[in-house]
């Protein structure tokens, strides 16, 4: 094999495994089940960190998904490899719940070597509060703490370990939850997961705790409650505009369309305003932008990650009027108002592109899935002749966005040769990776990737 047909693949593949990381978690999708999408994943980190440790260990630097920074991180931590920094990064971005899961799992890999206890200590250290994660997470920081060597400052000792040996606790927390057992006031100054185990078990009204513990919730436990919590004439006062973009999008896709439809400038102002937020310095300097959004039946996802592509393309629809200077929307059923978005239909994505290269635009982007079935293959046909005959110089920068990854090709699927396409999980992550896309052409070898990585590594570290 020659030097240069080497770097191509090398290329390809690890741009294959970024584009899995940043999409993929192991979960069902439409067309694949829960075993073969694991399986597909496993390989794929076991080829990539066969064959390019260095690289694969870099890669934390992208916008990869928790589940797969949690991987990367297990495995490179395994092999006594990896970069120190970027690891102890990825970990600080990850939500408590999941590191956590993440050091059960390496106590469970039985990886104990003086690094992985050093992260480990290190995490634990720079925690804000130690005090309020021994409340909510007991019992998985007890374990992290026993399979790091890590001493616990002051009384949280006794606390985790040994708690009746106080009869009372300095730190205020700790004696909340102390009090909380004998006495129906003090639960309700705990965290709302840790205050519904002792209201259930005090037999409090489902109504009258929410009413209680609301101003102890989270942002997220606000608006996953809202609903629920509204039948029971209870309001959590969920900031919408604050929530991350595609978790926001999913709230308003589960609502039934009668209330989307009297909520219409409430929901709508939330995404926008949550969209301008994303898009920070860089609202309105995209230029003239036109969007070829899916809503086909197929956008539904799975049972276990219901409408997540659907919700993915209308926060992206949100995000990309926000960046953009002119913006027209191309949904493929044709809707006009976003907010009533529903997964229906085939997928007529040629059809659809056809119109949006139509309005001349300086960029298009795509959010789809992939499977283009209404006529099946236009979406490439025209695609190729547009970039081939009509766009030789690529004046229309055009960019593929995939939500799901395909189990069977080992990658998220892909509408044309000549096109970039690049995973997506989270909205937020956008702007980069219609960056990364460069990247998917072949247009660039292995020495500007790595460059690439580089630069996001030296980012990190500052």
């Amino acid at each position: 094999m020659d030097e240069t047909f080497a770097d191509l693949i090398e290329s390809e593949d690890v741009l294959l495994f970024a584009n899995a990381a940043i999409s993929a978690t192991g979960r069902r999708e439409f067309r694949d089940g829960r075993h073969a999408q694991r399986l597909s994943l496993d390989f794929l980190h076991r080829y990539i960190h066969g064959n390019y440790p260095d690289l694969y260990a870099a890669t934390l630097a992208l916008d990869i998904n928790d589940h797969n920074a949690a991987l990367i991180i297990r495995t490179v931590l395994r092999e006594r490899g990896g970069d120190g920094g970027l690891i102890a990064w990825r970990l600080a971005r990850m939500s408590p719940p999941r590191a956590y899961r993440l050091f059960r799992d390496i106590r469970r890999d039985g990886t104990n070597n003086r690094r992985t206890r050093a992260v480990i200590r290190d995490w634990l250290a720079a925690r804000p509060d130690l005090a309020f994660d021994a409340v909510k997470y007991r019992t998985a920081l007890k374990a992290a703490m026993r399979h790091a060597h890590f001493r616990p400052p002051g009384e949280l000792g006794d606390f985790l370990f040994a708690p009746a040996r106080r009869t009372r606790f300095e730190t205020p927390i700790l004696e909340k939850w102390r009090r909380a057992h004998y006495e129906t006031q003090a639960l309700y100054d705990l965290p709302y997961t840790v205050a519904e185990g002792f209201a259930a078990r005090r037999g409090i009204a489902r109504e009258v705790f929410l009413d209680r513990i609301a101003p102890r919730m989270t942002r997220l436990e606000r608006l996953r409650l809202t609903e629920s919590a509204a039948r029971g004439g209870v309001d959590t006062a969920a900031d919408l505009a604050a929530m991350p973009l595609v978790r926001l999008a999913s709230y308003v896709l589960a609502l039934p369309v009668p209330t989307r439809v009297e909520r219409r400038a409430e929901l709508t102002g939330a995404l926008r305003a949550s969209a301008a937020r994303t898009a920070g310095a860089r609202r309105g300097t995209w230029g003239r932008l036109t969007a070829v959004l899916d809503d086909s039946f197929s956008s539904y996802g799975s049972p276990v990650q219901r409408r997540r592509p659907l919700a993915v393309a209308l926060a992206c629809h949100f995000l990309l009027e926000a960046l953009a200077g002119e913006y027209r929307a191309r949904w493929l059923s044709g809707r006009a108002d976003p907010i009533l978005a529903r997964p229906a239909g085939p997928t007529p994505l040629g059809l659809r592109i056809i119109d949006a290269l139509d309005d001349r635009p300086d960029r298009l982007i795509i959010v789809s899935d992939g499977w283009d079935n209404a006529p099946p293959g236009l979406a490439a046909e025209v695609l190729r002749v547009w970039r081939r005959r009509l766009d030789p110089s690529g004046e229309v920068a055009i960019t593929h966005l995939n939500p799901v990854y395909d189990a069977e090709r080992f990658e998220v699927r892909r509408l044309s040769p000549t096109v970039p396409t690049v995973g997506i999980r989270d909205a937020e992550d956008l702007p980069a990776l219609v960056e990364l896309a460069a990247f998917a052409l072949g247009r660039t070898g292995p020495a500007e990737l790595r460059a690439y990585l580089a630069d996001r590594a030296a980012a990190v570290r500052r």
